[in-house]
């Protein structure tokens, strides 16, 4: 008889507790602040704040920004491919997720 022993952990990511200016973000995402305000304005990135002077971003949008930045130098997208690209994977990595959920179960 084989037994399985399941642990769960609770964890934290630093990052998304983080609170950046767009000038931290662009620094840290090696991005210009046009691109972005433009992904902002396309939603592909969520401040907090009114205006650019203003905006907050968190560890995840630090995520999506680097993700973001890649995708538009190596795919050569534009802003609504990037949003889009990234919806498509955000999807994809909950449908994984709950594959192996119902797999553990």
């Amino acid at each position: 008889m084989i037994q399985t022993n399941i642990t769960i952990f609770q964890t934290s990511v630093v990052e998304e507790e983080v609170h950046m200016t767009i000038v931290e973000l662009c620094q840290a995402a090696s991005t210009p602040t046009d691109e972005i305000m433009s992904w902002v304005a396309e939603g592909v990135l969520s401040p907090a704040g009114s205006s650019p002077e203003d905006w907050r971003f968190s560890g995840n949008s630090l995520r999506r920004a680097r993700l973001a930045a890649s995708l538009t130098k190596d795919l050569e997208l534009n802003t609504p491919g990037v949003a889009l690209a990234l919806d498509l994977l955000e999807e994809i990595a909950e449908l994984r997720s709950r594959m192996q959920r119902s797999n553990l179960l």
